[in-house]
């Protein structure tokens, strides 16, 4: 069995079970110890999975969140790979939701040069759209300082006012069990009520954020379009349920 397959088959176990055993992985995919080992030190190495005594768990993430500059340096190629696909999905006249993630910044350099009108809680988001002379409207709320995000309860009052053609929002963990989910309840709910706003909602994820879960769920996740770097054999498993496009 190729290893692709053999990865693949270790994480559709893993999702369906929360937990394998290298023993019954061994059996099951007829191969060795050693073989085992280096598959699994392999997907806990690109985030994938925990590796255990004697085999493996699904990786969850309760721990504190990054900070906005620590985003910013993670997978910068991929963000901006993603982020340039997702600008070009932008039409004429379109009226668009950009989340305060560090993913969806990286859609500003690559936005058109056509009429459509941005919505956003990103500080830093809203001065590069000024300085881009977009036309946009900036939510006021409470400034959450370590993501540059606006949030709270009067933020989320005045997305209900507001209705967009595209939302694009930012996740931390996607399970195909508990959906898509953040850090940060205050910020789960801004996404929440900005995919409920859009006709359609589209979730920017590299390849660190797939079978992760995190504190606070944000939707489902066939209640929102996936834009990734690039389709593997970790995405089968979800895209019986949900789409998923690939940047390219």
């Amino acid at each position: 069995m190729l290893t692709d397959e053999r990865h693949r088959q270790i994480l559709k176990k893993l999702n369906e079970s929360g937990v394998v055993k290298s023993l019954d992985l061994i059996s099951d995919l007829n191969c060795s110890e050693s073989t085992i080992r280096r598959d699994l030190a392999q997907l806990e190495e690109d985030g994938l999975l925990t590796r255990i005594h004697g085999g493996a768990k699904k990786h969850y993430s309760f721990d504190k969140e990054p900070t906005y500059q620590e985003k910013t340096i993670k997978n910068v190629q991929h963000k901006a790979s993603i982020g340039k696909f997702a600008a070009s999905l932008i039409e004429e006249n379109d009226v668009i939701y950009l989340d305060a993630g560090t993913t969806t910044l990286e859609m500003i350099p690559y936005l058109p040069d056509i009429s459509f009108t941005v919505v956003t809680n990103g500080i830093v988001h809203a001065s590069m759209l000024t300085n881009k002379q977009i036309p946009s409207y900036l939510v006021g709320g409470k400034l959450k300082h370590s993501t540059n995000a606006i949030v709270g309860s009067s933020s989320l009052r005045q997305l209900k006012e507001y209705q967009f053609t595209k939302a694009f929002l930012g996740v931390n963990g996607i399970d195909l069990r508990y959906g898509c989910t953040t850090a940060d309840p205050e910020e789960a709910a801004m996404k929440s009520s900005a995919l409920q706003q859009a006709s359609t909602a589209y979730m920017l994820a590299d390849e660190s954020k797939w079978n992760n879960v995190n504190f606070a769920k944000i939707c489902n996740i066939n209640d929102v379009i996936f834009i990734t770097e690039k389709l593997t054999s970790l995405h089968e498993a979800f895209q019986l349920h949900t789409n998923i496009l690939e940047a390219t």
